[in-house]
């Protein structure tokens, strides 16, 4: 599926930029960073990788804002990712971090399956994603 397709099917919708909703998708997405680090240290592996993996969701949105779309599902955020990736934007690596955050959120969330291993690597994937799509927003 491509942009295109996403708007036709309304997964995706035009929007006006926003800076007011770009800065508090990067304020939710620094509140999830850090509570997934704080429920690292607890050894709450399961909230650590939801929150890890929303962090990581809204850094996108803010680039969605940005660039003026609107999701009206998860995946969708892959899709604009991998535009973004096709027109030399942004690395593959941060396409597959988002969607290793959704899957390991989905499977923690929805089939209870989660391990301090999957946790800290989606917590360590959220922080470079995180960084990253800060300095994409610069660049947009």
């Amino acid at each position: 599926m491509d942009i295109g397709e996403c708007l036709e099917k309304g997964f995706l919708k035009k929007v006006d930029s926003d800076e007011t909703l770009i800065k508090k998708e990067l304020a939710e997405s620094n509140y999830d960073l850090e509570r997934a680090e704080k429920a690292f240290e607890k050894k709450d592996f399961k909230w650590c990788i939801i929150q890890s993996y929303y962090s990581m969701f809204h850094s996108a949105r803010a680039i969605l804002f940005k660039i003026g779309y609107r999701e009206k599902r998860h995946f969708v955020i892959s899709v604009v990712l991998e535009d973004l990736n096709k027109k030399g934007m942004l690395e593959s690596k941060f396409v597959n971090y988002f969607n290793a955050g959704l899957s390991s959120r989905e499977e923690a969330d929805y089939h209870y399956a989660y391990s301090e291993e999957t946790a800290k690597h989606i917590l360590d994937i959220a922080k470079e994603f995180s960084e990253r799509l800060k300095i994409l927003l610069k660049e947009l």
